[in-house]
């Protein structure tokens, strides 16, 4: 909530009570597959992150087959699988994607943090 990337929106959205606040388990598994290659830009710990998304109230949502058939359905974008499949989970689910991501903005159900 620090994050000087945030725009006073996303700040709004994720400090309201009213919202309902999601991580995937494919941000989990991006972490770690990446922390594992030794990638300096993930040193995040993948276990602490999720213990505390879930005991600051955020849900975990889990990877469907639904979701992977969504990914063929985006427009052409960067070929990041893990954020293709981030934002296919975002349009099944009828939920916003919050990223900071200027590849992903303009994607239907994508919310700019910055």
């Amino acid at each position: 909530m620090d994050s000087p990337r945030l725009s006073e929106r996303a700040r709004d959205l994720l400090s309201d009570p009213e919202s309902q606040l999601w991580f995937s388990a494919a941000s989990i598994w991006e972490i770690v597959i990446k922390s594992g290659l030794g990638r300096s830009d993930f040193t995040v710990d993948p276990v602490e992150l999720r213990r505390s998304l879930l005991v600051n109230g955020y849900r975990e949502l889990a990877v469907s087959g639904q979701h992977a058939l969504a990914v063929a359905e985006l427009p052409d974008m960067h070929r990041d699988p893990f954020d293709r499949l981030l934002v296919a989970q975002a349009t099944a689910e009828g939920y916003l994607l919050a990223t900071g991501d200027m590849q992903l903005i303009g994607l239907p159900g994508v919310l700019n943090l910055r």
